[in-house]
């Protein structure tokens, strides 16, 4: 059991005492005294010595045998000693435990340091972007792949979506990135993905799909001619009237789901950003309520509230496609007594539009999933409403060419709310805004 410092100290001042009492009766109390604190000092110094020397060595020597509170401090600092063997072999255990894991692993892992200098990679990174172990350590992975997207994304430090880059001087091959930053060091680790196979059957549907609608657009156009015929023909059958009218229908239906199969195709063609030219969006929008209150079908409100006449820079034709869209799917899904309200503001974060409506709202599951194309909430409503289920899809990757997001917010039964976020760099101030309510 150890003993605390202050009784040592006790027994080498009662040994002090002891002394200079023996030096009192012979009549030589100094040179007791001396004697007997040279004998300590020397004592400390060799205590000192050993263990100094024990502290450079003591991977191959034992502790020294030493009594009183060295042999505490040996007893202690042999612990501590002990315990970091323990956990130095433990994480060396587990840092090759680790290291041929990520070596098994079927994607590439690439461990950057805190300017992005590479550390440390598998052999599947090494194979796949042809890193050299030794040659590349060191080196800042942005200079080695130079391709913008993925420079830009490891520059902000892995913010947004990681980006998918095509190396054809690779294999001709995709890899998609994903950069985690961890707190310690700040070390980041770069997860490289092969989507080679996935980007190619992507672009064979895209293909595809727009090979088949500009395809099918020349038929379906002749065929819609002779419907449009038969219908104005004064000598058609009464019995033949109600039939043709609805292939009509059908036809027009197909006219707007092949037009729509062709402009998302161009926008997932398309590639960076779009046009920056000014648009007036203020009188897009008022031209687009006049459309809205046009229609047989259409809420007993409709209201725009013009709060800027900011410029847009954009694409005029895909942001006419993604107002009209919104639009189209709130006046549709509202009842005739219903409201339909459309918003547009600028502020420090940019502009933004906001087509609101009383309708039959969203269930809360279905709304991460809109943007897709083809998707229906309720597939027989929708299509007894005429809708193609890519207006959606259209929109979001118009806005994406525009540097821009959708919000969605619903409630079943109260309506839904659809918001478009431009950056400020899309936006172009007059000199002086005006505002108003259309």
């Amino acid at each position: 059991m150890s003993r605390p410092a202050w009784q040592y100290l006790l027994g080498i001042v009662s040994g002090l005492l002891v002394a200079l009492a023996i030096g009192w009766i012979i009549d030589r109390p100094g040179l007791c005294t001396s004697l007997y604190l040279a004998a300590i000092v020397a004592w400390q110094a060799r205590n000192l010595i050993r263990f100094e020397n024990w502290l450079r060595l003591r991977s191959i020597l034992r502790p020294p045998n030493m009594r009183g509170l060295w042999g505490e401090t040996v007893e202690r600092a042999n612990r501590l000693y002990q315990r970091k063997r323990f956990h130095k072999r433990r994480a060396l255990m587990l840092l090759r435990e680790l290291r041929r894991m990520t070596s098994a692993m079927p994607d590439g892992t690439i461990l950057l340091g805190p300017t992005r200098e590479i550390l440390w990679f598998n052999p599947t990174a090494a194979q796949w972007l042809g890193l050299r172990r030794k040659l590349d350590y060191g080196i800042r992975i942005d200079n080695l792949i130079r391709q913008p997207d993925f420079v830009e994304y490891v520059v902000n430090g892995g913010k947004g979506p990681g980006p998918r880059v095509h190396m054809p001087n690779l294999g001709d091959r995709w890899f998609a990135f994903n950069l985690v930053t961890t707190s310690a060091r700040d070390l980041q680790l770069l997860i490289v993905r092969d989507v080679t196979s996935e980007a190619r059957l992507e672009s064979m549907r895209r293909d595809f799909v727009a090979n088949a609608s500009h395809e099918l657009r020349s038929p379906l156009t002749v065929v819609r001619g002779y419907l449009d015929t038969l219908a104005e023909d004064s000598t058609l059958d009464e019995t033949w009237r109600e039939p043709v009218r609805e292939m009509q229908r059908q036809s027009e239906r197909m006219h707007n789901i092949v037009s729509d199969l062709l402009e998302l195709s161009r926008l997932e063609a398309g590639r960076g950003e779009a046009e920056t030219e000014p648009i007036d969006v203020a009188g897009l929008l008022a031209l687009m309520r006049r459309e809205a209150l046009s229609r047989p079908d259409r809420p007993a409100k409709f209201d725009v509230h013009l709060e800027s006449d900011a410029l847009l820079l954009g694409a005029e034709s895909e942001l006419h496609s993604i107002f009209q869209n919104l639009i189209t799917n709130a006046v549709k899904y509202t009842p005739p007594e219903g409201t339909v309200s459309v918003r547009y503001w600028t502020d420090g974060r940019g502009s933004h539009v906001a087509v609101s409506d009383t309708g039959i709202g969203i269930p809360a599951a279905h709304i991460p999933r809109l943007t897709e194309r083809f998707y229906r909430v309720d597939a027989g409503r929708s299509r007894k409403l005429g809708g193609s289920g890519l207006g959606l899809a259209i929109v979001k990757h118009a806005l994406q060419r525009h540097g821009a997001q959708l919000e969605i917010t619903s409630e079943e039964g109260k309506g839904s709310s659809f918001t478009c976020h431009f950056p400020p760099a899309r936006v172009q101030l007059r000199e002086s805004p005006v505002a108003g309510v259309a």
